[in-house]
């Protein structure tokens, strides 16, 4: 008999956080407060070290929560080897976006951001992509053919993609990319990632 389909969300959303711990959703949770904060970039990098949990912290994290089962739902509907693919290749994409922030992060003080940028630039961000390719080995795997490569490797463009969007919210609006910034990006780039995923498959 199959697993019912809300148990294996259920099962999917705690294993991911029991592998993967809750640090990266903390940065998520910050960066939510920030993002509603009224003020100038000093306020918001005072609500990212501010322990108090808001308003923005709470739906910023609901919301992902509830967009990672929504995916899930999406996910459980394909194939088992295009499942195995995209949910794969969503966490290569999120530290593919990690990997990106690396290379082109400005820490506005020291911290998490600044002992993880490494300032590579364009040859770190080409790297992390060249690392994550062998990924879409999975979509070779799962279906065969040139589609399943190019359904893939989506995830991965996506995650970078997405990297790109917090470099430039962290610049404009916290002076930079901060370790919160790092955390909400990998929670980010995970949910795009599976619901583009899921899309890329079902239209190859």
């Amino acid at each position: 008999m199959p697993v019912p389909v809300p148990t294996a969300v259920a099962a999917y959303l705690a294993t991911l956080y029991l592998v993967t711990g809750v640090t990266h959703a903390d940065g998520l949770a910050d960066c939510g407060d920030a993002v509603v904060v009224h003020g100038d970039t000093e306020r918001r990098r005072e609500v990212l070290k501010d322990t108090t949990t808001g308003v923005g912290a709470v739906a910023a994290v609901a919301l992902v929560v509830a967009g990672l089962a929504l995916a899930a739902v999406a996910v459980a509907g394909l194939a088992v080897g295009e499942a195995v693919a995209v949910v794969v290749a969503s966490e290569v994409g999120a530290k593919a976006a990690m990997a990106t922030l690396a290379a082109v992060a400005d820490p506005p003080h020291d911290g998490l951001g600044s002992a993880l940028a490494d300032g590579s630039g364009v040859r770190g961000v080409a790297f992390a992509l060249v690392l994550a390719l062998p990924v879409v080995a999975l979509g070779w795997w799962a279906r065969g053919d040139v589609s399943g490569l190019l359904a893939a490797v989506t995830p991965v463009v996506t995650g970078v993609l997405v990297a790109a969007a917090a470099v430039s919210w962290a610049r404009s609006r916290l002076g930079g990319v901060s370790g919160d910034v790092f955390g909400a990006t990998n929670e980010l780039a995970r949910l795009v990632g599976l619901h583009v995923g899921v899309i890329a498959w079902t239209l190859s």
